[in-house]
């Protein structure tokens, strides 16, 4: 059971796991995490945390059943990682550009997660579950930073 959730079912599987992964955390903020949002962004937050939380513990025990260190299928790193892009961002909740601001949102995350620049790839040589996982957190930091600056830019116009 652990190694279905973490490869979020036949999702891990598919060409591309990682995009499903994200695709999947992208549906997960649309309808649950904005609603944690609608309570304070605190609350937002330590929902945040507690789902990554549980990502690094399942996500540790699963490559341990699958007997690799990453394996590509398990996905709920991504999935996990992926509502912090829009973390803290007024921008992606109302207004006529948020949808277009959503979309740069996941690009930016999956450009980060897959080219790991600037200390992303030295994440994923941490132990367990914490590797799997904390690489795909700071992609979208990053992602959320750069998110950040466009949509001041945009908003700036």
């Amino acid at each position: 059971m652990i190694v279905q959730i973490a490869t979020l079912g036949p999702l891990g599987r598919l060409k591309a796991p990682g995009t499903w992964g994200s695709a999947a955390g992208l549906l997960w903020w649309a309808l649950v995490v904005r609603l944690a949002h609608a309570k304070g962004w605190e609350h937002e937050l330590a929902f945040d945390a507690l789902v990554v939380l549980t990502a690094i513990l399942l996500c540790g025990v699963a490559a341990a059943f699958i007997g690799k260190k990453d394996p590509s299928e398990i996905i709920l790193d991504e999935f996990a990682a992926m509502p912090l892009v829009f973390l803290f961002n007024p921008y992606v909740y109302g207004g006529k550009s948020s949808l277009l601001l959503i979309l740069l949102g996941f690009l930016l995350f999956r450009l980060f997660d897959i080219t790991k620049p600037f200390g992303i790839k030295a994440l994923e040589k941490l132990p367990g579950g914490f590797g799997i996982v904390l690489d795909d957190v700071m992609a979208a930091v990053y992602a959320n930073l750069a998110l950040h600056g466009i949509a001041l830019l945009w908003a700036a116009l």
